[in-house]
């Protein structure tokens, strides 16, 4: 049998590996309460100078994501809106979400236990009906995840719902999340799409 996967998902990784003195910025940062762990209050995490070549980094990240995948014909780059810190301690989670208002969002593990940390992706649309699946596979599955460790970044399409389990052992399990939205022509006036943001 020929197979062809139409319409795929992509999801993304890249590796970066932080600085003692990058660590230190997020472990000072406030938290409040979120649903199953804690985030933190500035929500312009990568604004900060100490974290400029992590900045630098996911910026060139997303671009190049950004382009091997959409491969845009006008001038279109992507710029951070928001960015953020997940903290996540033993007996905590991530809740199940997607982000609104971003084009592509991104999640880098600043501490991770590669051993027992995954992020789940979870597939939206609703079956007709319902086949018990003995063999699961990227075809029949509601739901993916794939492994985690510390210095990895995963990017994807906002829209994509993802979450993370419950953390098991004594680590506190880190991520920094970002969103971005596009700045340039993304549109067609012949089409009358046309858009410039």
């Amino acid at each position: 049998m020929k197979m062809n996967f139409l319409f795929p998902t992509p999801v993304s990784m890249f590796n970066y590996n932080i600085t003692d003195k990058e660590k230190k910025v997020i472990y000072k940062l406030k938290t409040i309460q979120n649903t199953g762990n804690k985030v933190s209050v500035n929500r312009k995490v990568l604004d900060s100078v100490d974290l400029k070549k992590l900045k630098i980094f996911i910026l060139k990240s997303v671009n190049d994501y950004f382009t091997e995948i959409y491969a845009p014909k006008n001038k279109v780059k992507l710029y951070i809106t928001q960015s953020w810190c997940n903290f996540t301690k033993k007996g905590e989670y991530h809740h199940k979400h997607s982000h609104a208002n971003s084009f592509i969002s991104g999640v880098y593990y600043v501490n991770a236990n590669k051993d027992s940390d995954k992020i789940y992706f979870h597939k939206e649309e609703k079956d007709k009906l319902k086949v018990l699946t003995e063999n699961y596979n990227i075809c029949n599955s509601s739901s993916w995840w794939l492994p985690v460790e510390t210095g990895v970044l995963f990017l994807f399409p906002s829209y994509l719902m993802h979450s993370v389990d419950t953390v098991k052992n004594n680590d506190t399990r880190i991520s920094l999340s970002f969103n971005t939205f596009l700045k340039g022509d993304i549109g067609s006036d012949s089409e009358l799409t046309g858009l410039i943001l």
